[in-house]
């Protein structure tokens, strides 16, 4: 075959293609922000969390991620302990990328339980305690929150509340 032979061959192949594939006569495109998590909307929720952990007198680093736990947003109160970032950070990853709460994951990691042992996988990101919160909107992941600075009641506490406030900073944004 010369060159326009196999030019031609390949037209061919992609026209069957495009007409056995199904037509889209409706294209959407949503542009609303509610099932995305944004950086106007991870610092509008990290400002309601910093004053409830100033509440319960915890110096806090408070994170959220979007859905695939990427950092959108970190802050870090004064005299926050400066490991609690990466683990604020690591709680976020934890909670998006297995779908549910540090605390509900470190039930499931106990010795003789299902998860036993996952912390040491995803290069060691992985907490199996209290702090780190799924984030939805009309049943839909956005993102994950992560607290760390207190103990670990504390920051489940903390988290829990975030989680709590989500629905109405997303009802204010």
């Amino acid at each position: 075959m010369n060159e326009q032979e196999i030019t031609s061959a390949v037209q061919a192949v992609l026209d069957q293609m495009k007409e056995a594939a199904p037509q889209h006569t409706h294209k959407h495109v949503c542009k609303c922000k509610k099932h995305q998590m944004t950086l106007k909307l991870a610092n509008a929720l990290i400002e309601k969390v910093k004053v409830e952990a100033a509440r319960v007198g915890v110096n806090a680093v408070v994170a959220v991620s979007d859905k695939a736990g990427r950092p959108v947003a970190v802050q870090c109160m004064d005299d926050a302990y400066i490991a609690s970032f990466d683990i604020a950070l690591n709680k976020t990853y934890t909670s998006a990328s297995l779908k549910m709460s540090t605390v509900e994951l470190s039930q499931l990691s106990q010795p003789g339980q299902p998860l036993y042992g996952i912390q040491f996988t995803n290069d060691g990101k992985i907490v199996i305690f209290g702090g780190g919160e799924v984030l939805e909107a009309d049943g839909k992941i956005v993102g994950a929150l992560g607290v760390s600075g207190g103990t670990a009641e504390q920051d489940t506490a903390i988290a829990a509340y975030g989680k709590q406030v989500f629905k109405e900073v997303l009802e204010c944004l």
